[in-house]
């Protein structure tokens, strides 16, 4: 009985001790940064991260993201489903003003923004349920193959509470700490977010307003190009297309590249134009796409091209004019 007794208090200490992120080997250096860089109290820091929790939910969910582990056609069911189709559409019908304000500003559909915040958040009906410190901490100091990226992002969540006036400790998000309406990382919204309505404060967690306006400067950040193509399906017939298949999301070729091997499809598309190919599994079998520039500026808001397909092929269904 004492043996079992002593083997659940070790249990116990174990847990706590692995629950207390200011104890963890990583945490001293990780405060002197905050404390030495960006002028925090150690006090403040190592309070906060005591009461940060390992989550390991959030291990189990990064390492088998959906980008990864699905097919297209399977990928395709989850977010072009009829519902979110139709919420889209009463999204748009909601925010129209403001979508078309976004779109004549930066210059980018307001199709394309819908499709974003409905992608990541059915627009703003499942914006996360993890506390953002549990899913940087856990990620930051526990999770080797990323921890350098999602230990930044730490930092930058606290830069963005001190900055924001937000408790560090009440900030929910995604596992990965994303957060809003759009699901910006923090140091997009330190980065990215705007005041869209006027108020002074750039709110992407409760306001759909600021949120259209954030998703919107986003994309013109990263070179979104207005007027430009985003994808198109093609068939190639006899045309080789196997060469031009590339794993890389930036697209390495042109439409002259295409040309100059004999394909002559798509001639309202210039010569110049940054050009992928891509080869999906879909529902009727193989498909073959054309992705232009556009389309790798929707991969730098989420680097999957299942992902940028979704998008596009969820904001093509607002088009009204079909």
């Amino acid at each position: 009985m004492k043996s079992v007794l002593y083997a659940f208090f070790a249990l116990f200490i174990s847990f706590t001790v692995s629950a207390d992120y200011s104890a963890h080997p990583s945490a001293d250096a990780f405060v002197a940064k905050m404390v030495e860089k960006h002028g925090f109290s150690e006090a403040e820091i190592r309070d906060a991260l005591s009461k940060a929790e390992k989550k390991d939910s959030i291990l189990k969910a990064i390492s088998r993201p959906a980008e990864k582990t699905l097919t297209w056609a399977n990928y395709s069911k989850i977010f072009l489903t009829k519902k979110r189709i139709k919420n889209g559409h009463k999204f748009m019908a909601t925010h129209a003003e403001t979508l078309a304000r976004a779109e004549e500003k930066y210059g980018v559909p307001k199709e394309i923004i819908t499709a974003i915040i409905g992608v990541e958040t059915r627009y703003g009906g499942n914006m996360g349920s993890f506390r953002v410190i549990d899913a940087l901490a856990t990620l930051g100091f526990d999770y080797e193959p990323r921890s350098k990226f999602f230990s930044k992002e730490l930092e930058e969540m606290f830069l963005l509470a001190r900055e924001q006036k937000f408790d560090p400790l009440k900030l929910k998000g995604s596992y990965a700490g994303a957060m809003g309406y759009g699901q910006f990382i923090s140091s997009s919204y330190r980065h990215y977010a705007v005041d869209f309505d006027g108020d002074d404060v750039a709110d992407i967690l409760n306001n759909p307003i600021d949120a259209i306006g954030s998703v919107a400067n986003y994309f013109k950040a990263h070179h979104w190009k207005t007027g430009r193509p985003v994808a198109a399906q093609v068939e190639f017939g006899d045309f080789d297309f196997q060469p031009f298949l590339q794993k890389k999301l930036k697209p390495k070729y042109s439409m002259t590249d295409l040309r100059e091997k004999g394909f002559d499809q798509f001639q309202s598309v210039s010569d110049d134009e940054p050009t992928r190919v891509l080869s999906l599994q879909g529902n009727d079998g193989e498909e073959q796409w054309l992705a232009w520039h556009n389309f790798y500026v929707i991969t730098r808001y989420n680097h999957s091209h299942l992902y940028a397909m979704a998008v596009y092929q969820l904001s093509e269904e607002f088009i009204t004019e079909k």
